[in-house]
């Protein structure tokens, strides 16, 4: 597969202490190194559960909330950016998580080199980069290369979630969702919140403001 996206843009931003900390001293225990080589899902985790996996997790909180509040399913979680890695990593050792493992990475290419086809029983896309500016939409993470990509590493009857707070951008992921052979919608149109995916602070201040969210929730037929 030829491969002409990235799943992120890196931007300079300020690693606190703690955060450098925690990449230090918790990645090793937390997190899994990028290889070329396929990972066995239920060994890393040490059981066999429903694997979620989330892709562009920012700064962590509504990853850890999840993996906290569904201790059934286990959460493989990409981040490229130190900061959000160093926070999530802290929050997985101050709850005592199990269930949450972080790759630092490009998601494109754990996708393709070390998941399994057909092993994923969820994917989370919660708020990625807009990109507002239309000579900048072609780097938007949720495009049909991309998530044919996807497609190919969910289960049948597996759920991919997107949200974003930028209706334009909603209307392009639906769009998308709606032209990937293998996905059908959920419901007629955008998706209610489901309980499983918190409110954050920034999203309830969104929403007093009179700001939209829009859920996206596609199953692999």
């Amino acid at each position: 597969m030829t491969r002409t996206i990235r799943s992120f843009v890196l931007r300079q931003g300020r690693v606190s202490n703690a955060q450098r900390r925690a990449c230090d001293t918790l990645l090793p225990k937390h997190g899994i190194q990028f290889t070329q080589e396929t990972l066995d899902l239920d060994h890393v985790f040490g059981r066999s559960a429903p694997k979620i996996l989330e892709i562009g997790f920012g700064m962590g909180e509504t990853t850890a909330t999840i993996a906290s509040a569904n201790p059934e399913n286990d959460y493989l979680a990409i981040e490229v950016h130190t900061p959000g890695v160093g926070n999530l990593l802290n929050q997985i050792e101050s709850l005592g998580l199990s269930n949450l493992r972080i790759i630092q990475h490009d998601a494109v290419e754990v996708l393709q080199h070390m998941l399994e086809k057909e092993s994923l029983d969820g994917i989370h896309i919660f708020f990625p980069d807009p990109w507002p500016k239309a000579k900048h939409n072609k780097r938007r993470l949720i495009q049909a290369e991309f998530v044919n990509l996807l497609c190919a590493h969910l289960k049948q009857g597996g759920y991919i979630h997107a949200a974003t707070d930028w209706e334009e951008y909603a209307i392009q992921i639906l769009d998308v969702f709606n032209n990937a052979s293998p996905l059908e919608n959920t419901v007629e149109g955008y998706a209610p919140r489901p309980a499983y995916r918190p409110l954050t602070k920034f999203e309830q201040r969104g929403l007093n403001l009179g700001h939209g969210v829009w859920d996206i929730i596609f199953i692999k037929k």
